[in-house]
């Protein structure tokens, strides 16, 4: 453990946004999870799940949680699979 103050306050701050972090990469599996799931199923209903799962990514993307170009390019693959299916 650290013995610096700023030190101290820097884990602390470092171990909520992990936390942080865990909880919005786990909603973002959840959520393209849904989608595939709606494109797998191939009634009409695909467009609000694709809407969430691609809302969350570039959020996620714009935040931090993961890098940019990985949200452009997971969200590009999931409309690859939507358009191909349909």
């Amino acid at each position: 453990m650290a013995n610096i103050k700023q030190q101290k306050k820097r884990n602390l701050q470092n171990e909520t946004r992990r936390v942080r972090n865990l909880a919005t990469r786990t909603e973002l599996k959840t959520r393209v999870k849904n989608a595939d799931a709606a494109i797998a199923g191939g009634d009409g209903e695909t467009a609000e799940p694709l809407r969430q799962a691609q809302k969350r990514l570039n959020k996620a993307g714009s935040k931090g949680v993961i890098h940019k170009r990985q949200a452009a390019r997971r969200t590009s693959r999931l409309m690859k699979r939507a358009n191909k299916a349909s």
